[in-house]
């Protein structure tokens, strides 16, 4: 029965437009969220390290 209702909680949650656009549509954020996990990578590297500025470098040398 738990399970029944974290599905109903889970559907009732999704943007059915969102998800159609997300299978139809010929282009999607994957480039983008590609950058986002190069930049996390290196912040995750850089922690402890150094300040802003030779992180900024990093990120737009690399």
């Amino acid at each position: 029965m738990r399970v029944t209702v974290c599905l109903h909680t889970l559907a009732a949650g999704i943007d059915r437009e969102a998800v159609t656009a997300g299978l139809t549509l010929p282009w999607n954020s994957g480039p983008v969220e590609g950058h986002v996990n190069r930049i996390k990578m290196l912040k995750r590297q850089m922690f402890g390290r150094a300040g802003f500025q030779l992180l900024r470098k990093r990120v737009l040398l690399e």
